[in-house]
């Protein structure tokens, strides 16, 4: 079991990791690591999948540094309630059959982000640092 005192130190980690994962979800949209199609498939950007990968990629990477966390998690998040829903549930309600558990996992890691903040390894903590020492 993990003390409580690591708590904080051990959210921030969690946080730089989702929002990390969720970088290379829109780097891959925009042919990166292999691409949508495994050779290196470009998503086009007047698509709803362009714009996915515009979300995936700015959001993902202010939540790695926790800059602006809050916002982004929660656009985030509902993005990927969107993409559940609109993409995943159709086949069938249960994410274990459709394929949509990646989608649930981050919509609701983005959710308790954005109810949490960037945490105290965070640029948002050290900017809220340096304001108070004006």
């Amino acid at each position: 079991m993990i003390p409580e005192r690591y708590a904080p130190a051990v959210y921030s980690i969690f946080r730089a990791v989702v929002g990390f994962l969720f970088l290379c979800h829109g780097l891959q949209k925009f042919g990166l690591f292999g691409g949508l199609d495994g050779k290196g498939a470009a998503a086009p950007l007047a698509s709803q999948f362009g714009a996915a990968a515009i979300i995936e990629t700015v959001c993902g990477t202010l939540v790695l540094l926790g800059l602006f966390t809050r916002p982004a998690a929660f656009i985030a998040s509902g993005m990927m309630a969107v993409a559940f829903f609109q993409v995943h549930y159709p086949q069938t309600p249960l994410p274990l059959l459709n394929m949509g558990e990646p989608a649930v996992l981050f919509c609701f890691a983005f959710l308790y982000i954005a109810s949490r903040g960037g945490g105290p390894a965070s640029l948002d903590a050290m900017m809220r640092g340096s304001k108070k020492r004006r």
